[in-house]
């Protein structure tokens, strides 16, 4: 089997509306596909960045919660590619969007930082 990159990654939400609102409005991301599966009661929103597919937005009536903190046992972050890690944490900031501190990864020495999702998953920006 030959991997050749990662296709898409799944994140279901507790609030479809706000959820939207922050992958699309926010962060930036072009709705490629939106579908509301009735057998279900559940939507479906496949995003884009740069018209690559990247994320299956879900909702379902009453999913549980789950741990999001970074060092729980599965998915630690989703980390999105910048050119400017300070221009992208000043844009999201301009949006409402809590960030930490910018930090330098001691093995790259790259910047990134962290911030979180209506849902609390955190997500990364990360220099190229």
């Amino acid at each position: 089997m030959l991997f050749k990159r990662i296709h898409h990654v799944a994140i279901i939400c507790s609030n479809y509306e706000n959820s939207k609102d922050f992958y699309v409005n926010k962060l930036g991301f072009t709705i490629l596909n939106e579908v509301f599966r009735k057998d279900r009661g559940s939507y479906k929103l496949d995003l884009a960045i740069n018209e690559h597919y990247q994320i299956e937005l879900f909702s379902f009536p009453n999913p549980p919660a789950r741990q999001t903190q970074p060092e729980a046992t599965g998915l630690r972050h989703l980390a999105f590619e910048v050119d400017s890690v300070e221009q992208a944490k000043r844009e999201l900031e301009s949006k409402g969007i809590m960030c930490e501190d910018i930090r330098v990864d001691p093995i790259t020495r790259k910047t990134f930082t962290f911030f979180r999702d209506p849902d609390n998953l955190p997500l990364e920006i990360y220099e190229v």
